[in-house]
């Protein structure tokens, strides 16, 4: 499949959350912006702190939004709501979308984080392991992000990148995403 990255109707979906290690929950928000950034649809859910549901929020969000017209998903990271791990794979798999995941800081990684942190890390881990590496993409606007990306390449997915980013690093779906995240976690 070809992702039509300069396609004024582009539409992707960016997923943001908002947490604290204390609470039981952490708050998903989801925006679809259009290629003109036009925001086009939002929805909600709710995954677990410390869980491991964060590939069903996700799924459920694009499930509830009921749209046929996204292109794309772009995520804050795999490894959200302390360590509750996105199945990228999955998500990739059951939509048939690109599924392109960032993050902002280099890392050596967090496998002895959940080592540490759960009694019987072996499903976390395996599944950690699973999203492989990231590679560093250079933005448009001289910040580098870390991204992992199913479904397309890696010019596709820097085009996307630098299309839907203004200024700084995080592009605008995922920045509305965790604006609205944090309004509704602390309501």
């Amino acid at each position: 499949m070809t992702l039509h990255v300069n396609k004024k109707g582009l539409r992707v979906l960016g997923i943001a959350e908002s947490f604290v290690k204390t609470e039981p929950k952490s708050q998903l928000a989801g925006v679809v912006m259009r290629r003109d950034l036009k925001i086009d649809g939002f929805g909600f859910a709710k995954i677990t702190v410390g869980g491991n549901d964060a590939t069903e929020g996700v799924l459920k969000i694009y499930d509830d939004l009921d749209r046929r017209d996204i292109n794309a998903l772009l995520l804050s990271g795999t490894v959200i709501g302390w360590f509750n791990i996105i199945d990228i794979e999955k998500v990739f798999d059951e939509l048939d979308l690109p599924v392109i995941s960032l993050s902002y800081e280099e890392s050596e990684g967090l496998e002895g984080y959940i080592r540490e942190y759960f009694p019987r890390p072996e499903e976390k881990i395996d599944l950690y392991r699973r999203l492989g590496s990231r590679a560093p993409v250079r933005l448009k606007t001289g910040y580098q992000v870390y991204v992992r990306s199913l479904g397309a390449t890696n010019d596709e997915t820097k085009a996307l990148l630098n299309g839907f980013t203004l200024n700084g690093r995080i592009a605008e779906p995922v920045r509305v995403a965790r604006l609205l995240a944090r309004s509704l976690f602390r309501e």
